[in-house]
């Protein structure tokens, strides 16, 4: 099956939100539309290249204080492992009824088989995952009592992947991108993402036509360069762009700046209970409001968010359309306790309800 983007081009202005510089409230939502993009994405077929997390947690109770030190003693109930970082965006993907792979890097070691196994047979392909031998697979370990995070430690080598690995990983993504309808990349800093790699992901995407989706770092925002959209949080994105403030006007400066300075084509800024601004060029911007009715565990909305988008414009939608179509599923996904996806029927749902 080839790539399903065919009707808007990115960055066309669709018929849901604001008008372009007056942020404020959502047009009505156009349901049959929205909801035909959903019904395409799973033709959409997507990879992720990004940090590979394993999110481990211990659930417990505290019922005392040690003797040895002044803190929790933690009876240990159960314990959970779950898919992070870029591989919870994978996740999400999936679990919106599309087509995912993914590239990133483990270590030889206990955690990095355990990733493989929550992984299990969803990859399409199994080049992707590349073995580094010098450093631990990334793991992050959360002590939580009575539904409060007691303590988190960190297993994690932050140091830039060797030239080798970046190679395999770019062959990869050679090899797959006939295929693909839209490149996704989760950066959290743990060393896959660099400059080198993102250069040539973005010459790649370029040569085929295929949008690249970007969650930002901070540290990193000089490597996006020429993406089609990043999404960074409002804190990212002002601190990237070096603004003070979090109101509106900050925010529309702060995104004006990176959006100019980056070259890509839109920067969404997601500001939590406040939904949405959306920046693109010649000063064209609108703000959508957020969709979630109760807020009861914002855990992985972001990965909703860049999974949404990207399936959103694999399947053609303008980057408004999109971007309202990632409200919705982040409206929805922090309505949830204990689950960081949403799936395809309760995003329709949600869109029949506003």
């Amino acid at each position: 099956m080839g790539k399903v983007r065919k009707s808007h081009p990115v960055g066309r202005t669709g018929q849901t939100g604001t008008s372009s510089g007056q942020p404020g409230e959502d047009a009505t939502l156009d349901y049959v539309a929205l909801s035909a993009y959903v019904q395409r994405f799973s033709q959409a077929k997507v990879l992720v290249i990004g940090d590979l997390i394993l999110d481990h947690y211990v659930w417990g109770r505290v019922s005392r204080i040690s003797p040895e030190a002044p803190v929790p003693v933690v009876h240990v109930e159960s314990e959970s492992l779950k898919l992070g970082g870029a591989a919870n965006v994978f996740n999400n993907i999936l679990a919106l009824g599309g087509q995912a792979d993914i590239c990133g890097v483990i270590g030889a070691d206990e955690s990095g088989r355990l990733l493989l196994k929550e992984l299990g047979g969803r990859r399409q392909g199994r080049g992707g995952v590349v073995i580094d031998q010098s450093r631990p697979t990334t793991r992050k370990s959360r002590v939580v009592a009575h539904n409060q995070q007691i303590v988190r430690y960190d297993v994690e080598r932050r140091t830039e992947l060797s030239a080798l690995l970046q190679r395999r990983i770019l062959r990869y993504v050679e090899s797959r991108l006939k295929e693909l309808s839209c490149l996704v990349v989760s950066d959290y800093a743990k060393g896959v993402v660099t400059a080198s790699l993102m250069t040539e992901l973005t010459r790649l995407a370029g040569q085929r036509k295929i949008p690249i989706v970007v969650d930002p770092k901070v540290e990193h925002f000089s490597y996006y360069k020429g993406v089609t959209v990043i999404t960074p949080n409002h804190l990212e994105a002002t601190q990237a762009a070096g603004v003070q403030g979090e109101d509106d006007k900050a925010i529309t400066k702060a995104g004006t700046i990176l959006r100019q300075r980056l070259g890509c084509q839109t920067v969404l800024v997601t500001r939590g209970e406040r939904g949405m601004s959306v920046y693109q060029a010649h000063g064209d911007h609108w703000h959508i409001p957020t969709r979630a009715r109760q807020v009861f565990d914002v855990t992985g909305a972001g990965d909703t968010v860049v999974g949404t988008l990207a399936l959103a414009l694999s399947t053609g939608a303008s980057m408004r359309d999109a971007a309202v179509l990632a409200n919705q599923a982040a409206g929805v996904v922090v309505g949830m306790i204990g689950t960081a996806t949403v799936t395809a029927a309760q995003l329709t749902d949600a869109l029949g309800q506003h």
